[in-house]
């Protein structure tokens, strides 16, 4: 019998058991990233047999947060907030020199 997570799954949680993502073997993080970032192709199969298909891809200027930064900046407003407070910190000479680049 496998270990079970010390979580147990909740009734809502429609996970099949045999999804075991802490014992993965040969798994590699972020593996499609930069394709991903790069745009991506989705095929939607509808109900009356059709397919649709989308393109997506990152708009110019646009930042990927890591799950963990995440947490803490939820919306591009918290982000812009934090990011201004840093560049205030950062002395005039070189925030002219980054500035004109």
């Amino acid at each position: 019998m496998k270990k079970v997570a010390d979580k147990t799954m909740s009734e809502k949680d429609d996970m099949k058991a045999e999804y075991d993502f802490l014992n993965m073997k040969g798994a590699v993080r972020g593996k499609y990233h930069k394709a991903y970032r790069d745009g991506h192709m989705v095929t939607i199969h509808k109900e009356d047999g059709s397919t649709e298909i989308q393109y997506f891809k990152l708009e110019d200027g646009a930042v990927m947060l890591e799950p963990d930064v995440r947490k803490y900046f939820a919306t591009s407003e918290s982000v812009n907030r934090a990011l201004r407070s840093l560049i205030a910190i950062i002395p005039e000479k070189k925030r002219k020199s980054a500035h004109s680049k």
